[in-house]
Parts: C-alpha cells; structure tokens; sequence
C-alpha cells in the first residue's frame, strides 16, 4: 500500500533555502580552494555535493548547462564553473571572487613546497619522498590518457586522430599548437560531412534528481546582470585586454622583451589558450617551451613539480606555478639577492595570465550561454581536439617513462626500483582504483624506505 504525502506532510528540505548572502558565499569558495583536490572530476563532484545537492543554490540541469559550456573552452573547467557560478549568483565580483579563491590558496602552498624543494631538495628524506612520488606520477600520466581515451575515442576517426597526433609530437616534434589547430579544422570540416562521428563523446547524467528547489532553479528567470548585450560584452573584452596590456607593459619596460618574466608572460600567455583537455593536455606545451626552448627548467624538475600540482589542492595547470617558482629562482630574475622575491614575482606573473583568459571567457560569454539553454554547438573540434590530446598524453607518458627508467640515459642503468613501483601504482589505479592522494602517500613511503635500506642492500 502506497503512502501519499500532503504538502503539508513535505519535509523541510524541500523548502527553498534562504538567499546566499556574499558573505556566504566567500566563505564557501574559500573552504573549496583548500579542499578542491581529485582534479577536474573530483572537484566537480564537490561542487555538485555542495552547490547542487546541500545548498541547493543552484539546480542539476542549471550546473549541467554551466559545465557543458566550461569544458567546451580552454582552461581548468572546474575552476571555470566555480566562476561561472559565483558570476550568476553575486554578479562580476561574486565571479572573480569564486575564481580567485579557487586558485590562490594552491598558489601559496605551492610556493611553499616550491622553496622546500629547492633549499631542501638534496636531503635524504625530501629526495626518498620525490623518488617514490615521480613512479607514481609517471603511472598517473597513462591513467589519464586511458581516461580520456575512454571517453574520447569513440570510433575509428578517432582513434586516427590520436595516433595522427602521437606520431606528430613524437617523431615529427610537432608544436602543441599545431596539433590543436589541425585537429580542430578535422572536427569542424569533418562534422559537415559525417556529423555522427563527431558528436561530442561522454556527457553527464540527466539533471531532475529531485534535491528540492534550488535559488537558480530550472525555470529561475536569468537574472538582469546575466542578459547578453554587446555593450557588456565590449566592455568585458576591453578590460582583460587592458589587464593583459599593462601587465606586459609593465613587464616589458622593467625588464625588457627578452627578459625572463617577459618572456614567461608572453609564453603562458599562449599556453593558456591552448589547455583544451585539461592540465595533461598542455603539459607536453609547457615542457616544450620551458624545458627544451627556455630552459627554465631541467626535465626532471618538471616531473617533480607535477609531483606536487598532483599532492595540492586547486586545478592540476597549477603546475605552472612551480614551472615559475623554479625558472625565476635559477634564472635570478631580480638578481642572486633576490632569489626568493623574483621566484614569487615569476609564479604570480605565471598564474595572473594564465588564468586571466578563464575569468574572461566566463564574464564574456556567460550570458550567451543563458541565453542559449540545452543548445551549445560548434562541440565537433572539441571532439577532434580531445582525441588529440590522448595522443600527447601518452607521448608525455613516455617522456616521464624515460626519465624515470633510465635516469641517466639510455647508456646509463636501468631504475628497476623505480620500474616495479610504477608498475604497483598502475595495478592500483587500474585494478583497484585507488585515489590519487593515498596513491601518492604509499608511493612516497616506499620511496623513503628504500632512500634509508638502500645503504643496508648495497
């Protein structure tokens, strides 16, 4: 016998909850930017308990519609729907606020580690806990390239793109951008022809899970801040363009063009353009132009600082800031006296244009997306992209692979230490879908204990 419930009888969850002041709201976004770890997918999954599911601050189909949009763009989307959400709720400052503090407590901590690292890193315990970490980072890596895969390549078009893209990076050297752009003109031209096979992959469930009514309900009017007008638009352009401009202006005439911090504002400038896929995606990028063309860098240093993006809170391109931390220490951007001051001068230039792009995108084209529920096209380069990506991600795999293996080249030994402890963090991964961070822990205490044994087997 079915019970029926008067609305009477309704519990109060299904109240609508009271109006979210910005008080409550900085304290939110500040508490995800110390906890927003998992990457892209666990921070969504936050963000969805949060917002959607206790707070009810905004409805399943309304954040759908926010992220759908967000992972059509480059840059971290989850970061990016952080925006878009603190946008729509408390307008442009609730916006930049939500963004802000989803970066920048990674960006202390990071600058922390980064210091550690560099002053420390010789110690016994520091460089047992990098030798477990980097096997793991390394297993990672393919992980992320098998994910993506999965959703990604979902037929044989796709599968030759990503082969396509492999072979470019790896034999060709081809330039990451390059391969975007080709990519991107298969997708579009391609989806003229055979629409079906460009069809953007994956997608998320349906919304309607029945949590109660939300603030930004599904039939919640867009609210007047978030109509589209060309006005508004012209004046968001206007401004990050000002922002960049004097940023560089500054840059340019303290330190002039061929300046490290010039250079690294002009570089992550493009690399930020071109994070289609995620962090992983750009990595090969960031590696091609830190560590080959500037030398900011060695490469060994750069998987330990994906080391460290994977152990902190914030979006995984925060690797960046350590890619800053560490070239402007070792290029002494404000002389051998200020190691420490142009190190936080180079991450703070890195992070400010790399991010700056998202929060433009989001305040830009915001409301062109609410304006526009359930009908966001133009998904079929994305498509083509994604799979791109795959096939840069399993070249970077193989870079970390190398430098992990064979330390000191293919004439010197064979790391079979480190071999048996990536092959133990992807049997982990794959068969017993362990999380990153007590992957990571267990990787760095097997690190150290072989740094103390290995003096006792010898």
């Amino acid at each position: 016998m079915t019970t029926q419930t008067s609305p009477a009888d309704a519990p109060a969850a299904l109240e609508r909850p009271a109006p979210a002041t910005f008080g409550a709201a900085f304290l939110f976004w500040l508490k995800l930017g110390f906890i927003s770890f998992g990457g892209p997918a666990g921070q969504i999954a936050i963000m969805h308990t949060e917002l959607v599911e206790r707070r009810r601050w905004i409805s399943e189909n309304r954040f759908l519609h926010a992220l759908n949009y967000c992972m059509l763009l480059p840059g971290p989307e989850a970061q990016q729907l952080a925006t878009y959400i603190g946008w729509l709720m408390h307008r442009t400052w609730g916006g930049i606020l939500a963004g802000a503090l989803f970066v920048l407590p990674s960006l202390f901590i990071l600058i922390g580690l980064s210091w550690v690292y560099l002053r420390f890193g010789d110690v016994p315990v520091v460089a047992g806990i990098f030798y477990g970490i980097k096997p793991a980072v390394t297993a990672l890596v393919l992980h992320a390239a098998h994910r993506i895969g999965t959703r990604a390549l979902k037929n044989g078009w796709m599968w030759g793109i990503a082969a396509a893209s492999f072979v470019a990076i790896f034999a060709l050297n081809t330039p990451f951008p390059a391969i975007v752009l080709a990519a991107g003109l298969i997708g579009y031209f391609g989806a003229q022809r055979w629409p079906a096979v460009f069809a953007l992959g994956g997608g998320h469930a349906n919304g309607n899970q029945g949590y109660g009514p939300a603030l930004i309900d599904d039939d919640t009017p867009t609210p007047a801040h978030a109509r589209f007008s060309r006005s508004h638009l012209a004046k968001v352009l206007a401004a990050g363009l000002a922002l960049w401009l004097v940023a560089m202006g500054l840059l340019v005439a303290t330190q002039g063009w061929q300046g490290t911090l010039t250079q690294m504002g002009w570089f992550f400038t493009k690399a930020a353009l071109l994070t289609f896929g995620g962090a992983y995606a750009v990595l090969p990028y960031v590696y091609q132009g830190a560590v080959e063309h500037y030398q900011w860098l060695s490469g060994p240093q750069m998987i330990d600082g994906l080391a460290l993006g994977e152990t902190t809170p914030g979006p995984l391109i925060m690797v960046v800031a350590f890619v800053g931390f560490v070239g402007g220490w070792l290029q002494q951007v404000w002389g051998p006296d200020a190691l420490f001051a142009g190190a936080v001068a180079a991450a703070a230039v890195v992070t400010f244009v790399t991010f700056l792009p998202s929060f433009i995108f989001i305040l830009a084209g915001g409301p062109l997306v609410e304006a526009t529920h359930g009908k966001l096209g133009f998904t079929a380069p994305l498509s083509a992209i994604t799979a791109a990506v795959v096939g840069v991600i399993l070249n970077l795999a193989l870079f970390f692979a190398y430098h992990l293996l064979w330390p000191q080249g293919f004439g010197g030994a064979f790391d079979a230490v480190s071999a048996a402890i990536a092959v133990g963090a992807l049997v982990a991964l794959f068969r017993f879908k362990l999380g990153v961070m007590p992957l990571l822990g267990l990787c760095a205490a097997v690190g150290l204990a072989v740094t103390f044994l290995k003096p006792w087997l010898a």
